[in-house]
C-alpha cells in the first residue's frame, strides 16, 4: 500500500522539480511558460471559481461518462450477441469516431442554443462511449463456445450465461476501456466549455485566462483538470478491484 501512494507521489514531484528547473534555466518569464511556483498564487486568488467551475466540469464529466456507460454497453452487448448487427454497426461507430469532436462542438452550440449543461454532457459522451461499446462486443464476442455449449446443455437460459459467464469475461476489457474513456470525457467537458460563448467550468476560466493572458492561471486550470481526471480514475480502479480484482495478475 505504502508503494502504491510513495511512487506516483514522488514521481509527481520529480516531474513539479523538473518543470520548475526547466523554466528557471531557459530564463522563461510566466507570460510564456509559468512555472509550479507560479501556480499556487493562482489557485489562491481564483480559489472560489476553481471550486464552483470544477464542480461544474466535473458533475458534467460524471453524468457524460455514466450516459455513454449505459449507450455504450447497451450498443456493445447488441454486436457482441448478433453478427448480423455488429457488421452493420461497427462500420457506422468507427466512421463517428473518427470525426474529430472539436469540429462537432460548435454544430452541437448551434443546434442547442442556451442549452450549455446539455450540450457539454452531450459532447463529453459523444467522446467517451465508443471504447466502452468496442470492448463490450469484442469480449462477448470472443466468448469460448465450449461454455455455452456444456450451459445449454444443462438446460440454462440465455440469461443466464450472460450472468455466469459472459458478464465476468467481459468486465476486464470494460473497466480497461473506462479507464480510457475517463480522459476522453474530461476532453469533450472542456472542448464545449471553452467554445460555448457564455460557458461555465473549468474550460471556461481557461478561456477567460488566454483572453487576459494570464498564464499562471491557464496553467493552473490544466493542473486542476489534471487533478479531477486522476481522481476519477483511481475512482475506476477502485470499482475495478471490487468487480474485476480477480483478473488481475501479480507481476513475476
Amino acid at each position: 500500500m505504502f508503494q502504491k501512494i510513495a511512487v506516483p507521489v514522488a514521481a509527481i514531484v520529480i516531474f513539479l522539480i523538473f518543470w520548475e528547473a526547466l523554466v528557471w534555466i531557459n530564463g522563461w518569464p510566466n507570460y510564456k511558460m509559468a512555472s509550479p511556483s507560479d501556480l499556487w498564487p493562482a489557485f489562491w486568488k481564483f480559489r472560489d471559481l476553481f471550486f464552483t467551475m470544477g464542480w461544474d466540469t466535473l458533475w458534467r464529466t460524471v453524468v457524460g461518462l455514466g450516459l455513454a456507460v449505459v449507450v455504450g454497453v447497451g450498443i456493445g452487448m447488441i454486436m457482441g450477441f448478433s453478427r448480423l448487427m455488429r457488421d452493420a454497426l461497427y462500420p457506422l461507430l468507427v466512421g463517428f469516431n473518427a470525426i474529430p469532436k472539436a469540429t462537432v462542438v460548435p454544430i452541437v452550440a448551434l443546434m442547442f442554443v442556451g442549452a450549455h449543461d446539455f450540450n457539454t454532457v452531450l459532447i463529453a459522451f459523444m467522446i467517451s462511449f465508443f471504447p466502452i461499446a468496442v470492448s463490450v462486443s469484442i469480449g462477448l464476442s470472443t466468448l469460448e463456445p465450449e461454455y455455452r455449449d456444456i450451459l445449454r446443455s444443462l438446460g440454462a437460459s440465455r440469461m443466464t450465461i450472460f450472468w455466469k459467464i459472459a458478464l465476468p469475461k467481459t468486465l476486464p476489457e470494460f473497466f480497461g476501456a473506462l479507464k480510457v474513456a475517463v480522459t476522453l470525457a474530461f476532453i469533450g467537458t472542456n472542448l464545449m466549455e471553452i467554445v460555448s460563448p457564455h460557458g461555465r467550468g473549468l474550460g471556461a476560466l481557461f478561456d477567460s485566462g488566454k483572453t487576459n493572458a494570464d498564464y499562471p492561471l491557464m496553467f493552473a486550470v490544466l493542473i486542476a483538470l489534471a487533478f479531477l481526471g486522476i481522481v476519477l480514475y483511481y475512482v475506476v480502479v477502485a470499482l475495478e478491484k471490487i468487480f474485476a480484482g480477480w483478473a488481475e495478475r501479480s507481476p513475476t
